[in-house]
């Protein structure tokens, strides 16, 4: 009996460890691909740009918490959410450069990503866009009788939104299964939250609406993990949706190429800099030997060699041709 547990336990920590490798790899994945797309936007990604760099954990530990058949949603700073939730490199950076072997064939950009097969529904560069079409995805997995979830991530901007209340009634009161994550970086484009919100914690408007709001670290990729794993559990029973707030923060600019007048000092970015999500997982999984220095470097040379082949796909990709213009329409 005891050799048989110790046998479980081998087991056990064989997967947890593969689950936070990979959840390594997809957080690198997007800092390394949101890097590069910085660096060839100029010459080869027509219209705007918004990199997720400094909110890689909770973006990956929240999609990582979900089913592969689960659904989720992202906002206009969204090339990690895919990411987050799976998608490969390569058609998601052909979509970044308008190439006709993108993941929307050229048409949605770097603000209008989706993936349907993998359960990426769509993002939007309307704020707050996407947070009704996260309620009804999840108000006809209810219909359809399916046991999916659906994980909407916002900023703390769309908080202040009239979609996202609405949303949030018609989730408590329908009790539909999704997930309201609130990727709170502090501020909406320049604007200070303390200056546009009436409450310091996003959280607490879930109490409004008589759903759970709970906050977590969003630099900690597995508080994040545990937080939606959570959530999602309850939403599968029919508890209906969770409001999360993960306190998190860019480290760029909103925006890449567009001057902003000064809004935040060189100290605040340094502090966040400290508690870098990469970084912290790195130490975490080194604290518990799960990553050796090693393995640590196969998976950024094996992230890197990916983001570069990336590259190379969408540059050999051929442009859409005219007549794309008349499909995918309705009329």
């Amino acid at each position: 009996m005891n050799l048989k547990l110790s046998e479980q336990d081998g087991e056990a920590s064989a997967v947890l460890k593969c689950r936070h490798h990979e959840m390594l790899r997809r957080m690198l994945r997007i800092r390394l691909f949101d890097e590069k797309a910085k660096c060839v936007r100029e010459a080869n990604i027509p219209g705007a740009l918004h990199n997720s760099i400094g909110q890689e954990g909770e973006i990956v530990g929240a999609c990582m918490a979900l089913n592969d058949h689960d659904f989720m949603t992202g906002n206009h700073r969204s090339h990690g959410h895919p990411i987050g939730k799976g998608v490969a490199l390569p058609p998601l950076m052909a979509e970044l450069f308008g190439k006709a072997t993108g993941v929307c064939r050229g048409k949605g950009g770097s603000m209008h990503l989706a993936a349907f097969g993998a359960g990426s529904l769509g993002e939007s560069g309307i704020v707050g866009g996407s947070i009704p079409a996260a309620t009804g995805a999840a108000l006809s997995a209810r219909l359809r009788g399916t046991d999916q979830v659906v994980l909407c991530f916002f900023g703390d901007g769309a908080a202040n939104c009239g979609p996202f209340h609405e949303s949030m009634n018609l989730a408590s009161v329908w009790k539909l299964p999704v997930i309201f994550l609130c990727e709170n970086n502090g501020y909406a484009m320049c604007s200070p939250q303390r200056q546009t919100t009436s409450v310091t914690d996003i959280a607490l408007r879930a109490n409004a609406y008589g759903i759970p709001g709970v906050i977590v670290d969003g630099q900690d990729a597995l508080a994040v993990y545990e937080a939606v794993r959570e959530a999602a559990a309850k939403a599968r029973a029919g508890e209906g949706p969770t409001l999360i707030e993960a306190k998190t923060y860019r480290y760029c600019d909103h925006q890449e190429a567009v001057e902003f007048p000064p809004y935040r000092s060189a100290e605040e970015i340094a502090q966040w800099q400290e508690r870098d999500p990469i970084d912290l997982l790195v130490a975490r999984l080194r604290a518990r030997g799960e990553l050796s220095s090693e393995e640590y470097e196969a998976i950024r040379s094996g992230v890197a060699a990916e983001v570069a082949a990336a590259v190379a796909f969408a540059l050999e990709s051929p442009m859409p041709t005219p007549s794309a213009l008349f499909e995918d329409i309705y009329v």
